[in-house]
């Protein structure tokens, strides 16, 4: 991406501008223990092994998630299957990290604000989302994602944040404004998958998800380019380490040389 920031077809919350700390994380397969447009992709469209295909041509820079992810995401559709519909497998298959609940709670309580900035479509994500962690601290997470179209025929595609930009979703505009303040806060980025990668440079901690199922696109992204990170397998593995930073038990570049939470 160049200096231009991509044009936004939907609004952005507003910054927290007085915070000392401010966590973004990725929703699939990072706030998840599986990616939910992955999961209707190989179950209710062309199936994983096309999927992945796109993943690794995405990671090597063969082809733009944007374009990857459309195709995956008209697989499902042209099996015939309505938005409500996966909305409703969804809320049924997608477990939570299961770590998150009590990482959340740390935060909160530290006046630490946990974003969502996701590929996805924010309508998935909140029925999820309500499901897994209640109503209450559902309406309190911010989300910055992608939305869906649908459209009076009963099909539906997703509506890009950012249509010009390769990623859909440049999820680097919901970091880089915070470098612009007066007194910048401490950003930590959680993510998992090559939806990422335009955040992972941006970010002062980078934690990267480590999956049992492999597909850890993020990891070997940053492992390419030299882009310092600490892989964790849940988040509970990483809430002693954002503490110790917090708490200033760490720097940044402390954290950093961990490698593994």
């Amino acid at each position: 991406m160049g200096d231009t920031a991509p044009e936004s077809t939907l609004p952005y919350p507003p910054i927290h501008q007085d915070k000392k700390f401010v966590v973004l994380s990725d929703w699939d397969g990072t706030i998840t223990t599986y990616d939910s447009n992955d999961y209707m992709t190989d179950n209710l469209g062309f199936g994983r092994d096309k999927r992945r295909d796109l993943n690794i041509e995405v990671l090597h820079e063969k082809t733009t998630f944007r374009d990857a992810f459309r195709e995956m995401l008209a697989s499902v559709v042209a099996n015939g299957h309505s938005f409500e519909e996966c909305k409703e497998i969804l809320r049924k298959n997608i477990k939570l990290d299961p770590g998150f609940n009590d990482f959340y709670a740390w935060c909160k309580a530290n006046d630490i604000p946990v974003i969502i900035v996701s590929s996805g479509m924010t309508p998935t994500i909140r029925a999820v989302l309500t499901n897994l962690v209640g109503e209450e601290s559902a309406n309190e997470i911010e989300i910055i994602s992608n939305d869906v179209d649908l459209k009076p025929d009963g099909t539906w595609g997703i509506k890009f944040r950012h249509p010009t930009s390769g990623f859909g979703h440049d999820k680097s505009q919901a970091i880089l404004p915070y470098r612009n303040l007066e007194n910048p806060p401490t950003l930590f980025f959680f993510g998992d998958g090559v939806s990422d990668m335009s955040a992972a440079k941006h970010a002062d901690v980078l934690f990267v998800k480590e999956k049992e199922y492999g597909e850890n696109d993020l990891a070997a992204y940053c492992t390419r380019l030299g882009i310092k990170h600490i892989l964790f397998t849940d988040f509970s593995n990483a809430l002693p380490v954002l503490q110790s930073v917090v708490r200033g038990e760490k720097t940044v570049q402390e954290a950093l040389s961990i490698g593994h939470a």
